[in-house]
């Protein structure tokens, strides 16, 4: 009896794993992306790229950042299939003795961190102005409306620049410490995408609230804030995750911008705009496997993220099937 238990729920999971098959295939988001290599390459190497970074202490063949374990008589030496090069330091090192593989797994880490958080933080921002301009109209939309065209006259690398120079006059040698300078670094970054989230979800919502779920739910009494955020939100949300997708690659650069011409995260947890910086320095002496390791995997993120965010955006435009 035991066997045959056994037997029957064995049939049962081999069922349901191809009914969840069957069912994805009869998606056309997951129909499409597996028939697309090019996705499928983009989405391994992001992964890839994420989960060795975040375990970066764990895959990493050294600690970059334990001055214990690093030797200044290793510095600058050469990847190891060139002269004088050592399978120790499979990339070369830095300057410093610090092993370059190891840098690009640490920076990298936090490239991606503060990008998610800055992505996340202009996300939130953008979808309640959105909602609000867009929903209660009046002088209010006017007034974010017209805030949203003045900074989408600067770019936003220069609005990212000026909330950290006014961060940095306001905080003073505080802005030297990680926490502290990774949160003005999220906060300029994000200031400076949430325009493109608000005038997406603005539109969106001016369509939305003429249609008959909306005006049904105003007639039986529903406050606005509740028929906001119970119906309106969950339908415009598509185009803000495209948004979002393409803007994590931005951030990613922009982050590497701000760290590159020294106003971002602090020396003492360089990403990879500080790691390309520093081997600028030693670009032209011959070391130019201190920029452009940390170059190629800047690069590499940013253009499988990228191509993601072009895929997502076809697929979730009806205009483009």
């Amino acid at each position: 009896m035991q066997n045959n238990n056994h037997g029957t729920r064995t049939i049962r999971m081999k069922s349901g794993t191809s009914t969840l098959l069957a069912r994805l295939d009869d998606n056309d988001l997951f129909w499409n992306f597996r028939h697309s290599p090019l996705v499928i390459l983009a989405a391994s190497l992001t992964l890839l790229v994420v989960v060795c970074s975040l375990a970066a202490p764990l895959v990493a063949p050294h600690d970059p950042f334990d001055m214990a374990s690093i030797n200044i008589m290793d510095s600058l030496l050469p990847p190891a299939w060139m002269k004088d090069g050592t399978s120790t330091f499979l990339l070369g090192t830095d300057d410093q003795g610090r092993d370059i593989l190891s840098t690009i797994l640490y920076g990298s880490r936090i490239s991606i961190l503060v990008g998610f958080a800055s992505v996340a933080f202009a996300m939130v921002l953008g979808i309640f102005i959105g909602l609000v301009a867009g929903y209660w109209g009046g002088w209010l939309d006017a007034l974010l409306t017209r805030i949203a065209d003045v900074q989408l006259s600067f770019p936003a690398i220069l609005i990212a620049l000026l909330i950290d120079g006014v961060a940095r006059a306001a905080f003073g040698e505080q802005i030297g410490e990680d926490r502290t300078a990774f949160g003005v670094l999220i906060l300029s970054i994000g200031l400076s995408f949430w325009v493109q989230y608000a005038r997406t979800v603005r539109g969106s919502v001016f369509v939305e609230k003429r249609k008959e779920y909306v005006q049904a739910a105003q007639v039986i009494g529903l406050p606005p804030s509740l028929i906001v955020y119970r119906h309106i939100l969950r339908n415009v949300m598509s185009p803000v995750l495209v948004i979002a997708t393409i803007q994590l690659a931005l951030a990613i650069i922009t982050e590497a911008t701000l760290s590159f011409l020294g106003v971002g995260v602090p020396p003492t947890s360089p990403s990879l705009g500080t790691l390309i910086r520093v081997g600028n320095d030693f670009l032209f002496s011959g070391q130019w496997w201190i920029t452009i390791f940390p170059g190629v995997a800047l690069v590499l993120l940013v253009l499988s993220v990228n191509l993601l965010g072009d895929w997502l955006r076809d697929m979730l435009n009806p205009r483009l099937k």
